[in-house]
């Protein structure tokens, strides 16, 4: 999913060049965002598979938690960029 995530970050750095000034500040920051959040997403996975069995429950919550954020985070910077073409 991270990797088909980032596919998508690509085509929105791609469409951010070739906007109007206005719209690449806006899907800059949007961008941002998202990289900061694909990051998280990986350092939850790390902590996944840092994880014993006996730390999994307590990891899992959390880690559910900033996935759903991140889908939501990611699916609300499509439609944003969607909206500049």
């Amino acid at each position: 999913q991270l990797d088909e995530w980032q596919a998508d970050m690509d085509k929105m750095r791609a469409r951010a060049a070739k906007a109007s000034v206005d719209a690449q500040l806006e899907m800059r920051e949007q961008i941002k965002m998202v990289e900061a959040l694909i990051k998280e997403g990986q350092q939850s996975l790390i902590q996944v598979a840092e994880a014993g069995e006996d730390a999994w429950d307590a990891v899992k919550s959390g880690v559910d938690s900033a996935w759903n954020v991140f889908r939501a985070s990611m699916s609300e910077a499509r439609e944003k960029f969607r909206d500049k073409d």
